[in-house]
């Protein structure tokens, strides 16, 4: 999702910039009866803040590398690297999205889609959000070191292209690449959880390649809806440099390769029918979602954003994880 660059000067006295204005301050007045009940109340609109519903489109990419480096190291599931896996890639994702609302609020409260999002309205305080995202770094850090050393001497480079993003598109038309980047670490730090050494990685490489240029390229769909907006307020992205139908084609090309990479990753590992029943899934959800976007009518753009992309994670995952449970041992 495209996040605008340094905005120019604005008028003080405008209502968005004395939205913004309420949401730096370190907390507001609450009319809830209790401290308990504020916390819950802080707690909701953190999570809304960060759209921590969205794990479900790169988590199961997680899962499927984790549970395809378990199959292949010996063939017996470890449940606690799986809970430890998910506890890292919720903390990474979360501490990523609470630092791209917190860096890019003054230019949210510019934009007329983003301008209600909590940290613009003082939903959520920036206090509030900065604790949000440490203690979402924090879960991702103690997760790394509790997987293995490797992990954990990794993990602070994962978490540089999430500190990166929002200020790439500062700097650069292509930020979507770096979003990908971002998310190419998920299927290979899951790989490198299970394993510990980079040693026999290689269908990792390339599933996390897959996923990187899965999202950055539905990124660049979603980046349309903002063009026009971007264009004002100086915001860099394919986009609102290079236009619509460009971005379009863009986006196209990179969920064609998406596809040879998953081919690739089945061959690599030796995934069985059910993973090519999921792929040809995949390929219809693809199509469907480069049908119902045009340059001109992006009316259908939140359709193919949430649920073409939610359905080929889950799908994928599904038929994949039915073909590794015919050689896993699940007994806890």
């Amino acid at each position: 999702m495209p996040t605008p660059t340094t905005p120019s000067p604005r008028d003080p006295s405008s209502p968005r910039d004395l939205a913004v204005s309420v949401a730096d301050s370190s907390a507001s007045s609450s009319s809830a009866p209790t401290e308990s009940a504020r916390s819950r109340g802080r707690v909701k609109a953190f999570l809304r803040l960060v759209a921590i519903e969205h794990s479900v489109f790169a988590l199961p990419f997680a899962y499927l590398s984790a549970l395809t480096a378990m199959a292949v190291d010996g063939g017996r599931v470890r449940w606690g690297d799986l809970a430890l896996i998910t506890v890292a890639m919720v903390g990474a994702r979360t501490f990523a999205m609470a630092a791209n609302r917190i860096l890019d609020r003054r230019i949210d409260a510019r934009n007329p889609r983003t301008v209600n999002r909590e940290l613009v309205t003082g939903a959520v305080s920036l206090r509030t959000a900065w604790t949000g995202a440490g203690v979402a770094l924090a879960f991702f850090l103690a997760a790394a070191a509790l997987l293995n050393p490797l992990c954990l001497v990794l993990a602070p480079l994962a978490v540089v292209p999430l500190i990166v993003y929002p200020y790439g598109k500062r700097f650069t038309n292509w930020p979507h690449a770096i979003l990908g980047i971002a998310q190419m670490v998920g299927p290979i730090g899951a790989w490198l959880a299970v394993t510990g050494t980079f040693a026999g990685s290689g269908p990792a490489w390339v599933l996390g390649a897959a996923v990187g240029l899965w999202i950055g390229g539905f990124d660049l769909i979603y980046a349309c809806q903002d063009a026009e907006v971007d264009r004002k307020i100086g915001v860099h992205s394919v986009p609102a440099r290079y236009g619509l139908r460009f971005a379009l084609h863009a986006s196209t090309v990179a969920h064609v390769v998406t596809f040879a990479l998953l081919l690739w990753f089945g061959a690599l590992v030796g995934l069985g029918w059910l993973w090519w029943i999921g792929l040809a899934l995949t390929a219809l959800a693809f199509g469907y979602q480069h049908l119902v976007v045009k340059p001109d009518d992006l009316s259908k753009v939140n359709r193919a954003f949430f649920t073409a992309n939610g359905f080929v994670s889950i799908a994928l995952f599904v038929f994949a994880l039915l073909d590794l449970v015919t050689r896993l041992d699940l007994r806890p």
